[in-house]
C-alpha cells in the first residue's frame, strides 16, 4: 500500500506539510495526491476511532452477524450484499470464506432492537439460508488501537 496512505489510516488528521515532510515531498503533492485518491474512490470516508465503552450515555448494542446466503445465478453474492448493506444497521459487511458467505457488524439501540431487525428483516429475505448473531460485549483493540487505555508496550525486552 502506499507510504501516503498508511500515514492518512494512523492519523488522518495529519497536515499535509507533516505528511511533506515525512514523505520527503512537498505540501502541493501531498494534497494534489490525497485529492486524486479520493476522486478515485481509494479513499472513501475520514472516521475518528471512538471508545464508545467510556461514553457515558451511550447504550447501542453492537452485534456480530454471520449469514449464510445463496448466491443468484447472476449477481452472485452481489445482488443480495448491495440489499442488505442499504439497511442502517449495517455498519460493516464483508465477503467470507468458510462456514459463512457474508460477515456484518450491526448496531441498534437494545438487543430487542437488533434481535427484531435479524429475524424480521434479515432472515426472511429471500437467499438468506442461515443467521447466527453474536452481541459484542466489550471492545479491546478497534481499528489497530487499543482501547484498554494501557497505551505502554507489553511485550517481552529482548536482550542480546
Amino acid at each position: 500500500m502506499e507510504a501516503l496512505l498508511n500515514l492518512l489510516k494512523q492519523n488522518a488528521r495529519e497536515s499535509d506539510d507533516t505528511l511533506a515532510k515525512m514523505l520527503n515531498t512537498t505540501a502541493d503533492d501531498v494534497h494534489a495526491r490525497i485529492a486524486a485518491l479520493e476522486l478515485s474512490g481509494v479513499i472513501r470516508a475520514y472516521q475518528a476511532v471512538v471508545n464508545t465503552d467510556i461514553i457515558a450515555d451511550h447504550n447501542d448494542v453492537c452485534a456480530v452477524i454471520e449469514l449464510r446466503i445463496r448466491p443468484e445465478r447472476e449477481g452472485g453474492f452481489d445482488r443480495i450484499a448491495q440489499r442488505i448493506g442499504g439497511f442502517p444497521q449495517v455498519v460493516s459487511m464483508f465477503l467470507m470464506s468458510g462456514g459463512y458467505d457474508l460477515l456484518l457488524f450491526v448496531t441498534g439501540r437494545n438487543l430487542q432492537e437488533v434481535a427484531g431487525f435479524v429475524s424480521g428483516i434479515l432472515a426472511p429475505i429471500d437467499g438468506v439460508l442461515s443467521t447466527a448473531t453474536h452481541f459484542m460485549l466489550k471492545t479491546y483493540k478497534d481499528h489497530g488501537v487499543l482501547m484498554t487505555g494501557e497505551e505502554n508496550d507489553q511485550r517481552l525486552t529482548i536482550c542480546p
